[in-house]
């Protein structure tokens, strides 16, 4: 097994997660077989008790494992299953320390952070390392491991020290370590600054560990002094110096990582370069190109409560930018956060109630995603009321679901108090429930989790159609409540169809509207397994019917590899894409749009994501259109971290 380390200096938010997952997918296209391991230094277990606002989404895997949203990008970029022990935290690694301890392993010894704790990490590593991800079987040629956090942080010392110590044992030939690191361009100067690096690269060589390979950040191609500095001063060959600069999106990292030759550094530090080929990267140049291309808009109104964080909904908006791409549309997302849809908003602030109504009623469709707790529910209820009444495409996800049960059940029904007892624990008509084998004491780890199968009641249904008229689906799951299957004939005897449910045929998965051109609900979570070429079934449905295209889509069994997916055909972009029985035209221009438009969160206007001033904007602001990740497109066109212009995550 070889080994491929990645660490982070300077700041953190530099993009380690997509730098790892690029160099995953360049010796993937090199015929190699991939796994991938994230470290992350935080005491907990893991990341399902973490708020979004604190750390961003939590990616859900097959089996259940709650992690960080890194691995989402390792899944989508590798085309991967992971496992729960693919995330590696502190808390995992002393628990199982403790619990060592507790049976007598240690003989007596007194237990330590060395030897006992750093071995304890090097065992897992090279455990995880071996399970195969991929659908073969026997261990992957190389594991990519990303060191959350950054070199120095106390939390990750132990961390540092094991990998050190294991990098010394497995041999030279066996690990390479690959350090992303910032050079910043300082406005008064506007030279390349290549001290940060330096002290980092010290920083790293103090506690043990060699760089073979420095990535580093700026907001344009290094200099060839510059590069000769860092080779100096750092004691890295100037060829394998990279520079990660601003790209349109970043489907093109591991495209620039390709035309500097970064593989060739990697897989001869690894004694690789007799086994690889040179990395086939046809297909993914192809898919890239469409999307930079791509400029006819679709809009889509993002209905939540975590609005002022996009790496709440990473996956959710992963998965729309997939669909969009294979129906050659521009995504633009309409943030909209649910609370200013209520009515307590309009004599609160009547403007921000005035535009957040506006930003729904231009949307294309409208999709609410998961959540937990009360804020923001009857706006959302609210958005689902409108989608229904107005026949605009909806797509409710997990908690989404369960709010358009309950619109159904008090506007049609007439059970005006029909909720979830989530909410409202005393209500007379609980149209969700909390489900018998939760647990009411412990939040971490007991949610109905992963992958379950859900089996179609009904065949001749839109989701049935977009599966590929399937039988059934395996998706995963992340949830305490569930419809209440007392009320389903009501619902049903009323219009509402639960096309979908679990193996019991109790548990409901799938509900949609028959007369609405597209209505769906589901328990589980498609965004998760949705994949770059691969878009999820429902996503696609919702883009499909935002833009027209559902009606040709169906005909065409649903599924998106029975159509031109992505305009790429025998692996070349079409700029006359035949798409869903209709012509679209590609035309030149850039992906500037996605997380965009809207006043406050993620808009055109003034706040966060907005194209104003603020956090996450197109003006001054963290991961924007002035300063953001990885420039024109996701994430951003301006100044800082993979943006176009100068600084780190602001401006």
């Amino acid at each position: 097994m070889k080994y491929v380390l990645v660490t982070g200096g300077v700041v953190s938010g530099l993009g380690k997660g997509v730098t790892a997952s690029s160099i995953g997918l360049l010796l993937k296209a090199c015929g190699l077989r991939v796994t991938s391991i994230k470290i992350d230094p935080y005491l907990n277990t893991d990341a399902g008790t973490m708020s979004p606002f604190e750390h961003g989404e939590v990616f859900v895997l097959d089996d259940g494992g709650e992690v960080d949203l890194d691995l989402g990008n390792y899944e989508r970029f590798l085309d991967i299953t992971l496992t729960r022990d693919n995330n590696l935290t502190t808390g995992k690694i002393f628990q199982s320390v403790l619990d060592k301890e507790r049976r007598g392993d240690y003989l007596g010894k007194t237990v330590q952070v060395v030897p006992h704790v750093t071995d304890a990490i090097q065992e897992w590593i090279e455990r995880v390392a071996m399970i195969p991800v991929d659908g073969k079987e026997g261990p992957a040629d190389v594991c990519v491991i990303e060191l959350g956090g950054t070199i120095g942080d106390i939390e990750s010392m132990p961390f540092t020290e094991a990998l050190a110590r294991f990098s010394y044992r497995i041999g030279a030939d066996n690990f390479c370590l690959v350090h992303v690191s910032l050079v910043p361009v300082l406005n008064v100067v506007g030279e390349q600054k290549t001290k940060p690096t330096q002290h980092s690269v010290r920083g790293l060589r103090g506690l043990g560990l060699t760089p073979n390979i420095l990535a580093c950040r700026s907001t344009k191609a290094l200099e060839d002094n510059v590069k000769a500095k860092l080779s100096q001063f750092c004691h890295v060959p100037a060829e394998n110096i990279f520079t990660l600069y601003d790209v349109p999106n970043i489907w093109h990292v591991p495209l620039l990582l390709r035309d500097q030759k970064a593989h060739e550094a990697i897989l001869k530090g690894l004694n690789l370069l007799r086994v690889a080929r040179e990395p086939d990267l046809t297909e993914w140049t192809a898919r890239t190109k469409v999307c930079d291309m791509l400029h006819d808009p679709v809009k889509i109104a993002m209905v939540g409560k975590y609005t002022g964080l996009s790496d709440s909904y990473l996956s959710v908006l992963k998965a729309l930018l997939h669909a969009s791409v294979a129906c050659c549309k521009k995504l633009v997302v309409e943030w909209v956060a649910a609370g200013d849809l209520e009515d307590a908003m309009a004599a609160e602030a009547p403007d921000v109630y005035k535009a957040a109504w506006k930003r729904l009623e231009d949307a294309d469709g409208i999709l609410v995603p998961g959540g937990f707790g009360d804020r923001g529910v009857q706006g959302k209820i609210l958005a689902a009321k409108y989608a229904r009444e107005n026949k605009v495409p909806f797509f409710g996800i997990c908690l989404g679901m369960q709010i358009a049960v309950i619109e159904y059940a008090r506007s049609v029904l007439g059970l005006q108090d029909a909720n979830s007892t989530e909410f409202d624990p005393e209500t007379s008509n609980p149209c969700v429930k909390f489900m018998p084998e939760g647990s009411q004491t412990h939040m971490g780890g007991t949610m109905r989790l992963g992958s379950r199968r859900t089996f179609f009641k009904v065949t001749n249904c839109k989701s049935a159609k977009l599966y590929g008229n399937a039988n059934f689906v395996d998706e995963r799951h992340r949830h305490r409540y569930e419809v209440n299957p007392d009320m389903i004939a009501e619902l049903e005897a009323a219009g509402l169809s639960f096309v979908g449910r679990d193996e019991s045929g109790q548990r409901m998965e799938i509900v949609e509207l028959q007369t609405h051109p597209y209505f769906v609900g589901v328990q589980f979570h498609p965004e998760f397994k949705s994949r770059p070429g691969k878009p999820s079934a429902l996503f696609l449905g919702l883009i499909a019917a935002a833009c027209g295209q559902l009606d040709a889509l169906l005909q065409k069994g649903g599924q998106s590899s029975k159509v031109l997916t992505n305009g790429v055909s025998k692996g070349k972009p079409m700029l006359n894409a035949q798409q869903n029985g209709k012509i679209v035209k590609a035309s030149n221009g850039s992906l500037n749009g996605v997380y965009s438009n809207g006043n406050g969160v993620h808009g055109n206007g003034n706040g966060v994501h907005s194209n104003g001033n603020g956090v996450h904007s197109n003006g001054n602001g963290v991961h924007s259109n002035g300063n953001g990740v990885y420039g024109n497109g996701v994430h951003s066109n301006g100044n800082g971290v993979y943006g176009n212009g100068n600084g780190v995550h602001h401006h």
